[in-house]
């Protein structure tokens, strides 16, 4: 699915430009620069940054095993990565939980909730077989929301009796369980269960049969990695607030997505997108997270099916696609999930947001493009 197809502004192709070979070189020299001098230092603060808050997030997630150990903290390093950390940006994380014991709850995804799914207690299975029984509805679903509000309260008690408490807090005034680190950082404890060796009628469409990539192997592998289910606030969801939907977890795509972007410079590309959204376009209304850049990178990867479009050399061509389209999307208010392509990434987002996110994306990519030397300055 190619997000142009919501838009009806014209998609830009670096390949329709007769690009002289000089000026890509150009381009490309300046592009690893900036990510030897910029992206490998933005990664290495944010390395620091997340010891630093796994310390603290995993004293809390103790305590909170203290006293519940259903929830069980899942936050581990393997290769000096964090399993299950998420960042969003260089001072806001997210923690996703791992639960165990969904197996006796259906996994129910009609397409009636965006973004959104529901687990529904099996025909013929008691209440009292789950392990979350006081979960449950009257109707048999196991409710995000009410698991939320149960860990909501553990992880407060918990930042009191916490080694580190001194330098945590709780932020009050919101359903999700979020924690401030020393006034800097926040982070966001998110409960989850692993679906493995399912993948969700809503995301069906993956991968469309006209388009080469990712290829039959690379697609069997990532609908066996599976997908996640968190309780948090959805998207579609906002400002409704019927029963059924506030019991709905949300469907998450993280190890599908990271799978999806390996190999050739993909991750640099990726690298070099965060870098210039957390330098040049955090702004008021937060219209872009990192998470649309990871998104719009995945649609480029379906125009450019050729593991030779990600050669090294094509990383400006890429770059300049990316933040076209970006532009593109931000016109016309509409970026569509890269799986679940009936949700909208910009619901929610103000229109005057959307709009200077757009001028200051287009100052950007024609900085880029018109003068490479100027990312010395970006």
């Amino acid at each position: 699915m190619d997000p142009s197809t919501y838009c009806e502004t014209p998609v830009y192709s670096p390949d329709l430009c007769p690009n002289m070979i000089a000026a890509q070189a150009k381009l490309v020299y300046q592009l690893n620069k900036y990510y030897t001098e910029r992206c490998q230092a933005r990664k290495a603060a944010i390395a620091k940054t997340i010891r630093e808050v796994c310390k603290v997030v995993s004293d809390v997630l103790k305590e909170v095993e203290v006293q519940e150990p259903r929830f069980i903290s899942s936050l581990s390093e393997i290769d000096a990565r964090y399993e299950g950390l998420e960042v969003i940006s260089p001072t806001e994380f997210e923690v996703v939980l791992y639960l165990n014991q969904m197996g006796v709850f259906n996994f129910v995804d009609d397409g009636s909730l965006p973004g959104c799914a529901v687990l529904k207690l099996s025909d013929g299975r008691k209440r009292s077989m789950s392990l979350w029984v006081e979960f449950i509805t009257a109707s048999g679903y196991l409710s995000a929301r009410k698991i939320r509000s149960r860990f909501q309260t553990l992880v407060a008690q918990a930042v009191d009796k916490c080694s580190y408490r001194d330098v945590v807090k709780m932020i009050a005034d919101t359903s999700e369980v979020k924690l401030r680190i020393r006034e800097r950082y926040v982070v966001q404890i998110t409960p989850a269960f692993k679906c493995t060796g399912i993948w969700p009628r809503s995301a069906a469409q993956w991968p469309m049969p006209h388009i080469p990539w990712p290829g039959p192997n690379r697609v069997a592998e990532v609908k066996a990695e599976g997908f996640n289910l968190l309780s948090k606030e959805c998207y579609s969801l906002t400002g409704k607030q019927s029963s059924a939907e506030s019991d709905a977890w949300v469907l998450q795509f993280g190890e599908a997505e990271n799978r999806l972007l390996m190999g050739g410079c993909r991750n640099k590309c990726l690298s070099v997108l965060k870098t210039l959204r957390d330098r040049h376009l955090e702004l008021p209304g937060q219209p872009l997270n990192n998470y649309h850049m990871k998104t719009l990178l995945l649609y480029e990867c379906e125009k450019h099916p050729r593991e030779t479009d990600w050669d090294e050399a094509c990383l400006g061509d890429r770059l300049n696609g990316i933040l076209l389209q970006l532009i593109s999307c931000l016109q016309c208010r509409r970026c569509p999930h890269y799986f679940l392509p009936n949700l909208d990434l910009f619901q929610g987002k103000p229109h005057s947001a959307l709009e200077s996110a757009a001028k200051q994306t287009w100052r950007l990519a024609r900085e880029i493009l018109t003068n490479p030397k100027s990312l010395d300055k970006l």
